[in-house]
């Protein structure tokens, strides 16, 4: 029996062994979620990977074989990612793209070989895919890297300048695709600055790299770019906006110096912090929201309250920035994976301040400050102490935090939840990234940099009348050049190398406009210009007519009759040069017409410059789609469209009233109801009715601000509900704010009588009415009532016109016109006339003597008058002409009389 029971139990065994093998068999391991998969890398991960993780790096030069300061710092010490720069030589020229690409490939097989145990005495880790990471703001240098090797890129500031969230997006989009299809991974932009009040002089000066000076339109605009980065993209690009928590108010420029911002908490929410707010916790969908934020070297007076307080810079400052972190936008964005990414922690600011004076400079104890201050990544950059250069600074840092990290549980955890973030953050970009080809996808590079039609969209749309006012440029500009008209161009030339090495690039040449100029409207366009009528030169060459009478270059400025200015940039020196030449040559310029064509920011000429200007237009962008604009603006084949999306000083442009509402328009006032089908084209929907204890819900249209634009979110609006009859009154105000321009309220109606419901907005006073009769007996029909007439606005002063009206006597160019000429030969023809026959008493011959003297002396002195007038426009009425021909035929009498005088007498 008991040999029995033996062998049924061997059989249940062998039986439940089969069972379990085949069940195994049959089962498919779950796929890990996110956060599982994140979890198990991260546990497989050692130390040193860990800590590797938080760092990102630069390097010069663009090799990474074995033996390179990038390929031990990829190798050995496992770092995140790698910030690529023009300044570091990274890219070379002419083969650009191809170079950059197989640049990105190489540190990405780098680190695949590495973890992989592929590579000699480097042991196997875990694969983690590089970061590669640049800036490209859109405009040359300083905020680009790679030059005239993308798409033209329309700059920021244009962008703002058109008004239009959804050309950002696909200016983003543009540029997310050409960047991902060369490897970029990282993207450190956009800025999301606010420029509130420009002044350059202060320091308070960003350029073209920012999308204006309101705080909404520059959270519209972020979020239109994020999104058309990530869509561009396919996703496989982070975007980290700049410069959080905002630096447009600061005191200083920031690359230098630490600068400082005197504003509480409170008010940065308001105006520096709202577009963060905007693509972070108040993004409308995921591809709007940014993956991280750059936190800037900046500190803050009175961000507690205290106005005696200053903050350390931010990026330095756990209490600062984790304060700043909590409001309730910027914490729900962290919770959910947002990277903080310190600014590069090796700019001049940083040292001055961790070393001022002679005091020793540790680069450590600046990156574990960036860290515990709350910064995940780490951006390096060319940060090195004072004994040891770049590569091996980043050395001592790393073991430093290797070191800590093994040390110091608390310490260790903090690298722990960063870490996590990073990876999280790599994870959203190639999922499990099993395979090199995950990271690095077959690109083509063809058509890569031949997307210019929208930048071209762009220029035409942002350009921007800065003066005269619109009104008046007729008057001053009634018409564009004329054939035999001579144009000569002083332009602010810009030139950039791809590389210490490379030759340079002109990114705006000294002919860049008269070349536009020909090629639009040239002999071969139509013949309106010759090119022997253009002459071109560098802005540099305002200096020779300054104190000089005698240059050559002074003859050929008065020859023209044209003189166009293009300031492309910010240097102080092309700024003041072109103040001077304005002040200064008014002798030579006050006969001609003056234009001056920003193609940077327009905000740094002050109301007197601009007076001595015939027009001046701001194009806000230097590359070639802009450059031909201001062509056709300039030859009238286009009118400029834009509004500046930033305070001018000079003209009285102020952003904050053009953002308000329009004084001028009637706000559209309607009933607020819920969508229902739409009802058969026979049938016309009934009209709701109203009794008394029922809600009427009531909306605006969308507000208008005084460029035509929807006032931003937020606007302020009053709805008054108003008894009509006597004794009656206002029974109820509701005042609600816009979203997207429109504004929304709801009235109980309580009481019987002829109500009216109408709304503000100030300045904007007068809206529709909405009138109902509301009766106890019978229900009531909304009436929509349309005012008028709008009250009476003051009008804005008109700015001092630039030239005198249109002279019928004398042309801009300092020549008489041709009523002039005739007037003038017919009054010295009726002066000889009269003399001929005053000396009707002496003989023939004599009389036609005095006569030809007399005319003769009349036509030299117009002649001498014609070329004396193009430099000095001396003679500007038909009277002064008058008197010079008069003067001119008295000289040719004295002259026959004193011939007569020295003539011996004839036999």
């Amino acid at each position: 029996m008991s040999r029995v029971r033996w062998l049924v139990l061997r059989w249940m065994l062998l039986l439940t062994l089969l069972g379990a093998n085949f069940a195994g068999g049959q089962a498919q391991s779950p796929t890990p979620t996110p956060a599982l998969f994140v979890r198990q890398l991260f546990n497989s991960m050692t130390p040193e990977e860990r800590v590797g993780q938080l760092f990102l790096v630069s390097f010069h030069g663009n090799k990474v074989e074995a033996g390179t300061p990038i390929y031990d710092l990829i190798t050995r010490f496992h770092v995140g990612g790698v910030v690529l720069s023009a300044a570091n030589d990274n890219f070379t020229a002419p083969n650009t793209p191809a170079e950059a690409r197989a640049l990105i490939a190489s540190l990405q097989r780098l680190e695949w070989e590495s973890a992989n145990g592929l590579l000699p005495e480097v042991p196997a880790g875990q694969y983690v895919p590089l970061l590669i990471g640049i800036t490209q703001d859109g405009d040359g240098p300083p905020g680009d890297q790679l030059f005239n090797v993308l798409s033209p890129q329309p700059s920021r500031l244009a962008l703002g300048a058109t008004w239009q969230p959804q050309l950002a997006e696909e200016a983003g989009k543009i540029l997310g695709d050409e960047l991902s299809r060369l490897g970029f991974n990282l993207y450190l932009g956009p800025s999301l600055d606010v420029l509130s009040r420009p002044a350059p002089a202060s320091g308070r000066d960003l350029g073209t790299a920012i999308f204006g000076g309101d705080p909404f339109w520059v959270g519209e605009m972020g979020k239109a770019f994020v999104r058309g980065l990530h869509k561009g993209a396919g996703g496989r690009l982070l975007v980290v906006g700049k410069n959080f928590p905002g630096r447009g108010d600061a005191d200083r420029p920031p690359e230098t110096e630490v600068a400082t911002v005197q504003k509480s908490l409170e008010q940065l929410k308001q105006i520096e912090l709202a577009p963060f707010f905007a693509v972070t916790g108040n993004a409308p969908d995921a591809s709007s929201v940014v993956d991280g934020l750059l936190v800037s070297h900046i500190r803050y007076r009175g961000l507690q309250g205290n106005i005696r307080a200053t903050t350390r810079p931010v990026s330095f400052d756990p209490q600062a920035l984790s304060q700043i972190l909590s409001l309730p936008a910027l914490a729900s964005w962290h919770e959910k994976g947002g990277l903080i990414v310190s600014e590069d922690l090796s700019t001049r600011a940083v040292r001055q301040f961790y070393a001022p004076g002679n005091t020793p400079f540790v680069p450590r104890l600046v990156v574990r400050d960036a860290f515990l201050a709350g910064n995940d990544l780490l951006y390096l950059g060319n940060l090195q102490s004072d004994t040891e250069d770049a590569y091996l600074t980043a050395q001592s840092v790393i073991a430093f935090f290797v070191q800590k990290y093994r040390e110091d549980p608390v310490f260790a955890a903090a690298v722990d939840r960063a870490v996590l973030r990073i990876l999280s953050s790599k994870y959203r970009l190639y999922g499990r990234f099993n395979t090199l080809a995950d990271v690095l996808p077959a690109q083509d590079l063809e058509s890569l940099g031949t997307a210019s039609d929208l930048a071209f969209q762009v220029a035409r749309m942002a350009a921007t009348l800065v003066s005269p006012e619109k009104a008046e440029l007729p008057q001053v500009f009634s018409l564009p050049p004329q054939a035999e008209e001579n144009l000569i161009f002083f332009t602010d030339t810009v030139e950039v190398a791809q590389c210490s090495t490379c030759p340079p690039q002109s990114l705006f040449a000294v002919d860049a406009l008269e070349k536009a100029i020909l090629r639009l409207y040239g002999r071969e366009n139509g013949g309106q210009i010759d090119a022997t009528h253009l002459k071109s030169h560098p802005l540099s060459d305002l200096q020779q007519l300054l104190g000089n009478d005698t240059s050559p270059l002074l003859d050929e400025l008065r020859r023209s009759d044209w003189v166009i200015l293009s300031l492309a940039s910010n240097r102080a020196a092309s700024i003041e040069l072109i103040r001077q030449f304005l002040g200064e040559r008014q002798d030579v310029l006050r006969q001609r017409r003056v234009v001056l064509f920003f193609f940077c920011a327009p905000y740094y000429l002050d109301s007197t410059d601009l007076s001595r200007l015939t027009f001046s237009i701001a194009l806000f962008g230097r590359s070639a789609p802009f450059v031909e604009v201001a062509a056709r603006l300039l030859f009238q084949e286009t009118v400029p469209q834009g509004a500046s999306p930033v305070s001018i000083a000079a003209t009285g442009y102020d952003l904050i009233t053009a953002t308000s509402p329009d004084p001028g328009q009637i706000i559209p006032l309607m009933l607020d109801l819920p969508p229902v089908a739409p009802a058969p084209s026979t049938q016309t929907p009934a009209p709701p009715q109203y009794r008394i204890g029922d809600t009427i819900a009531v909306r605006t249209s969308v507000i208008l601000d005084r460029n035509g634009h929807p006032v931003p979110d937020q606007t302020v609006v009053k709805f008054n509900m108003v008894l009509v009859q006597e004794g009656g009154g206002i029974l109820e105000q509701v005042e609600a704010t816009t979203l997207g321009g429109v504004a929304r309220a709801s009235f109980r109606l309580e009481r019987a009588g002829r109500i009216e419901i109408r709304a503000s907005s100030e300045p904007a006073l007068v809206s529709e009415i909405l009138q109902l009769d509301v009766s106890e007996r019978a229900p009531a029909v909304v009436t929509v009532l349309v005012p008028q007439n709008l009250p009476a606005t003051p009008s804005p002063s008109p700015a001092p016109t630039p030239l005198v009206s249109p002279n019928p006597w004398v042309r801009e160019s300092g020549r008489p016109t041709f009523w002039t000429w005739s007037l003038s030969v017919l009054w010295l023809s009726l002066v000889t006339a009269f003399s001929f026959w005053l000396q009707r008493q002496r003989d023939l011959r004599h009389r036609l003597r005095v006569a030809f003297y007399l005319f003769s002396g009349g036509l030299v002195a117009y002649v001498i008058g014609v070329l004396a007038n193009r430099a000095s426009g001396s003679f500007v009425t038909l009277a002064s002409w008058i008197a010079l021909v008069s003067v001119g035929a008295a000289t040719g009498l004295a002259l026959e009389r004193l011939g007569q005088f020295f003539e011996k007498p004839s036999e």
